[in-house]
């Protein structure tokens, strides 16, 4: 809405939208939902009519993640609650936290929810990037991590992950210039967030890619990073992608404030950039 309000309407038609692509699995709450924005009453509704609308369909890893434990453990308790099939878990922010730190939270955490976790690491916006060797000790020792979203864009660390705990956990691109990469090297899947405006272009990636069409796949991934610089790299990021989502016709809404719409100056830019992508 455009006062910054929830509109669960909408979000309905969103999660119809992305189910129709075929996508393999849901991320409410995550950063493009922008969580860091919503209060835990705000999160769980946003959780539950995901959960509700998917049906059963398709796993949906909610994202809990808070700057302090106790926090993440109660929202955890809610995606729980609402019926999320795991929880997707940033490293905490604000504070500079020691490596032994970090792992206590998470040991923490699932000490407390019996819930599966999705470790999420994005330095981009946290200013934190978990090592390899740092997600393969937390692997070892904590039974409930099932999963690592790694948004650096480093895919040399992305291989030594896959390669130290590829064959225990899923190892998941989380930025969309590494989807096909990540694959080759062994990672089960990404989540990205031109996959808001283009989920089908990125199942047809996906589709490719297990189906052996690697040729087209590597094109597909050509096409996939094109829309990543136009939707995430080249404007804000949040207003970029709801006005994408506008442009396929979606009730995206408004970015929460502080973030503010795109001017219609960027709108026209934008939208003669996806146009270009849709063509392709």
């Amino acid at each position: 809405m455009r006062n910054g309000g929830l509109d669960v309407g909408a979000l309905k038609k969103c999660v119809s939208f992305w189910l129709d692509a075929g996508v393999s699995g849901l991320v409410p709450c995550g950063s493009n939902g922008e969580a860091p924005y919503l209060s835990r009453q705000e999160r769980r509704r946003v959780i539950e009519t995901v959960v509700d609308e998917v049906n059963g369909q398709i796993p949906v890893v909610a994202g809990t993640g808070s700057m302090s434990t106790e926090e993440t453990i109660v929202l955890t308790k809610d995606a729980a609650d609402a019926g999320a099939d795991a929880a997707l878990v940033v490293t905490p922010f604000y504070y500079k936290l020691s490596g032994q730190e970090l792992f206590q939270h998470y040991m923490t955490i699932s000490d407390a929810v019996d819930l599966p976790l999705v470790v999420y690491t994005v330095p981009k916006f946290t200013g934190i990037s978990l090592e390899p060797a740092f997600i393969h000790r937390l692997v070892v020792e904590n039974k409930k991590v099932v999963g690592v979203k790694d948004s650096s864009g480093n895919l040399g660390a992305i291989t030594e992950t896959i390669r130290l705990v590829g064959k225990k956990i899923s190892v998941l691109a989380g930025t969309a210039d590494v989807v096909l990469p990540t694959l080759l090297a062994g990672g089960k899947g990404a989540v990205v967030a031109v996959a808001n405006v283009f989920p089908a272009l990125c199942v047809r990636l996906y589709t490719a890619f297990k189906d052996g069409r690697f040729e087209e796949a590597a094109k597909l991934q050509n096409d996939v990073s094109l829309a990543n610089e136009i939707l995430v790299k080249r404007f804000n990021q949040l207003s970029a992608i709801k006005e994408g989502m506008k442009f396929d016709g979606l009730p995206a809404g408004f970015p929460r404030k502080p973030a503010l719409p795109l001017t219609m100056a960027e709108k026209k830019l934008l939208r003669g950039l996806l146009r270009e992508i849709e063509t392709r």
